[in-house]
Parts: structure tokens; C-alpha cells; sequence
């Protein structure tokens, strides 16, 4: 008897690797936009999580930033309850502004997923990008130049995240949807012009792929494994060089802030910015630095403005961050 083809196959394997450290009984969710990649691991989800004494469930999100979004939401449960994925849910999203249109819609529909498993009780959600999407999420934070954790893309597992498709292919991702009967849904975004990511993936890989030659794609998923490994390092003596530069009357010791490693000093100072109330993905290199160089030179500059209405200054040997005056 023949198996399956090699493409259901290897979604397969990949989603039972991601499932491998859960528990018996526990409640994954399968993050369904209707799009072929997140299809193709909707079907392994149900596939495989019975086997592994899984319970699966799925929910799709409904931006509402596109006529028929709620029908196609609802067209995209049926799907996935005919795969026998229980419970599903439709979660309705309102997307904000801040951070332009593409960060504004990713911070509603994680906010969506999160409370849906909070809701539903589930141990884990799986996403569905793919080793493509890495690449072009590695290239994007190079254009930030937003340092090593940018550029280390997307985590396999980040809290009750699972991205089981991150080393395979859009292509054999696709190959599986269609091997498995399923009708994809194309979202006009993924090609608008107007969307940044969208232009990377019509444009800046192909042309890197002509001039660079082939598997650009996966080069660059290869570098983000090693620049995750180096910043887990680096974020991890960061970690122990705040609580030692934290000083116990409030404010950073610039003396011991000094005597770091920039990617460490740079580090505690980017920590210190978001403890403090800054909001997160707002801290820019360019405010990293203004912070800097009251620890590394300091010739009595007043305080500098930052994120969320904070601002930081120095005094004596302390370097202070909180909201600024009203």
C-alpha cells in the first residue's frame, strides 16, 4: 500500500516534530487564514494530532478590511470543521493604524489568536509560514536595520506559537494543499505593491535569486537560525546584566552600563526603554543610541525624547527613564 505523496508527507513529519512536547489531552489551534500554507497545515493538524493523543481545533480571523471578509471567515470554518478540527472559531478583529496598515492588522489578529486559546483553553497555536516567509521576514528587518534579533526572523516556538513549517518550502506547503483536495483562498494583499512584504516576495527575492543564483531562500532561513542562536545568547547575559545595573534607588548604574559589551549595553538599555513604558516595537535604533550616549558620552546633555510620551536623561551616575513631565 502507498503512502501518501512526499509533499503530505513532509508537512506531516514537520507537524508531528512541533507536537512531539505537548501532553496527551491538550488543545491545539490551527491559525486558518484559507490560504494554501496555513490549508495544507490545517489538514496535517487533523491528520496528526489524534495520532499523538491531541485534540485540534482551528480559528480564523476576520479583519474586516476587505468586502465578503466575514463570509469568506465563515467559508473557511466549514473547511476546517470538515477536516474534523473541533472546536473552531471565527474571531472578528478591529485593526488599528499604529505601525502602518501590515503591523497594525498582525497586532489584531495575534491579539484575536491569543485570547481564542485563552478562551478555548489551548495549550498551543500553529501558524502556518513557511521557510519562504522567513526569508522575506529576515530581509525586511535587514531594511529596518533593527539588529541580530530582527534579523533572526521568526522562532518555531515563541510562547504557545508553533511555526512547524518554517524549514519546508512554500512550494511543497502548496503541493500538500493540493494534494489534498482543498481550494485555497488567494488574499489580494499578498500582491498589492502597496504592501512592503508583498514587493519583496514579487520582486526583491526574484531578482536576488537571478543575480545571486538559487536558494537565496533558504540561505537566509539558515542565517536566521544562527542570529537566533547568537541573540538567545546575548539576550540571556543581558538578562543578567540588568539586575546587576539596576540600582536599588531607582535607574540604570551607568558605571556598570559602561563596562558592557555594546550588543549586551544596548540590550539592557532597549529592556530598560519597555519596563519602563515605552511601547513595544517603537524603541528605534536611533532612540538606543540617544540613551547610549549618555552612558558612553556624556558632556551634560539634557534629556531625550522617546516612545510613548517617556524620556530619558542622566543624573550623576544614573541613567533615568520615565514619562515625561506634563
Amino acid at each position: 500500500m502507498s503512502g501518501p505523496p512526499a509533499a503530505t508527507a513532509q508537512v506531516r513529519n514537520a507537524v508531528r516534530d512541533a507536537l512531539e512536547p505537548l501532553g496527551a489531552g491538550e488543545l491545539v489551534l490551527v491559525a486558518c487564514s484559507g490560504g494554501a500554507d496555513s490549508l495544507a497545515l490545517a489538514s496535517a493538524l487533523a491528520f496528526v494530532a489524534p495520532r499523538a493523543g491531541l485534540r485540534a481545533g482551528g480559528v480564523t480571523v476576520d479583519h474586516g478590511l476587505q468586502p465578503g471578509s466575514d463570509q469568506r471567515a465563515e467559508e473557511v470554518a466549514v473547511a476546517m470543521r470538515a477536516m474534523g478540527l473541533g472546536p473552531v472559531e471565527v474571531v472578528r478583529v478591529e485593526v488599528g493604524t499604529e505601525g502602518g496598515p501590515e503591523a497594525a492588522a498582525r497586532a489584531a489578529r495575534y491579539e484575536g489568536l491569543s485570547q481564542a486559546a485563552q478562551r478555548l483553553g489551548a495549550t498551543a497555536i500553529a501558524l502556518g509560514h513557511t521557510r519562504d516567509d522567513q526569508a522575506e521576514t529576515v530581509l525586511l528587518g535587514l531594511a529596518r536595520g533593527s539588529g541580530a534579533r530582527s534579523l533572526s526572523g521568526m522562532a518555531q516556538r515563541q510562547g504557545i506559537y508553533l511555526r512547524p513549517l518554517l524549514e519546508l518550502t512554500r512550494s511543497s506547503v502548496r503541493e500538500a494543499c493540493m494534494a489534498a483536495g482543498l481550494q485555497p483562498w488567494e488574499d489580494p494583499h499578498n500582491t498589492d505593491p502597496n504592501f512592503l512584504r508583498a514587493r519583496v516576495r514579487s520582486e526583491v527575492l526574484p531578482m536576488m535569486e537571478d543575480v545571486l543564483g538559487p536558494g537565496i531562500a533558504a540561505a537566509l532561513a539558515r542565517s536566521a537560525v544562527q542570529l537566533r542562536e547568537d541573540a538567545d545568547a546575548l539576550d540571556a547575559w543581558a538578562t543578567w546584566a540588568i539586575q546587576s545595573a539596576l540600582h536599588p534607588e531607582g535607574g540604570l548604574v551607568v558605571s556598570i552600563l559602561g563596562g558592557l559589551e555594546p550588543a549586551v549595553r544596548h540590550r539592557v538599555i532597549r529592556r530598560a526603554a519597555l519596563s519602563a513604558g515605552c511601547p513595544g516595537g517603537s524603541v528605534s535604533a536611533k532612540h538606543i543610541e540617544a540613551l547610549d550616549q549618555f552612558v558612553m558620552h556624556w558632556h551634560g546633555q539634557g534629556p531625550t525624547s522617546l516612545p510613548g510620551n517617556m524620556v530619558g536623561w542622566r543624573a550623576g551616575d544614573r541613567l533615568y527613564l520615565a514619562p515625561a513631565p506634563q
